[in-house]
């Protein structure tokens, strides 16, 4: 007579499956819930190829929601035109966002997406220079895989840099701990940079939605599957999308 424990043994043993899509453990996977959106700025994901959180990632679930939107995973590319799959014209017209030691807090200016120089000073002519962009890099990880990402990339330097000033902190909470107050999940700063970019609120009413129910959904499965959806670390330094 086979014992239900022995049962339950088996089952465990067998692997969970994945969602082709978003690449989660299909009791994470919302991607029956996802809302198209129609914009028109570009969309490059740049993830480190050491995140492994699966769990709680956003880079592919952010890309699932634009038409023209590209996730790629590794450590340096030759130029924008190879990281995204297509020639790139005009690599200024292009936004990278990243931090590093910048924050908007101790710029002088308002805004909340800032355009920098190379010397993190606030560039002239904001307003001139975010409408004329074309395409936005994220850099998704660890804060010090961005960091990587950003030094190994050097085409960047010929991208405008920006970087953001959020109001209020990551919506990941408790789950994941940012070593910055201005630190986002890479669905957060898209849904932040792309809105702003297009005047678009719906566009980020969408993604944060989306991100809402992701981590709604990360808390049911802890209860029942805490292999795939483990209690955070005290220390977590994370950064997604960064900047």
């Amino acid at each position: 007579m086979t014992k239900i424990s022995d049962l339950n043994a088996a089952e465990a043993a067998e692997p969970i499956p994945e969602c082709p899509r978003c690449q989660k453990p299909v009791p994470l996977c919302i991607c029956d819930s996802i809302v198209p959106l129609e914009n028109r700025t570009k969309l490059l994901i740049l993830q480190h190829p050491q995140e492994q959180d699966r769990a709680l990632a956003t880079a592919r679930l952010t890309a699932l929601h634009f038409p023209n939107a590209v996730v790629r995973v590794g450590l340096s590319w030759p130029s924008l035109s190879k990281a995204w799959g297509q020639p790139v014209h005009d690599p200024s017209r292009w936004a990278v966002l990243y931090l590093g030691s910048a924050k908007v807090a101790e710029l002088d200016t308002d805004r909340d997406i800032v355009a920098i120089g190379r010397k993190g000073e606030v560039e002239e002519n904001q307003r001139a220079i975010l409408k004329d962009i074309e395409g936005v890099v994220l850099l998704d990880g660890t804060w010090s895989q961005a960091k990587a990402l950003w030094w190994r990339n050097a085409w960047m330097l010929k991208c405008q840099r920006v970087i953001l000033g959020p109001k209020a902190p990551s919506r990941y909470g408790k789950l994941r701990k940012e070593p910055r107050r201005d630190g986002l999940s890479t669905l957060e700063a898209a849904a932040m940079l792309i809105s702003g970019l297009e005047k678009r609120p719906d566009i980020e009413a969408t993604l944060l939605g989306a991100f809402d129910r992701m981590l709604a959904r990360f808390r049911e499965v802890q209860a029942t599957l805490p292999e795939l959806a483990p209690k955070p670390k005290k220390r977590d330094y994370r950064r997604k999308k960064h900047a």
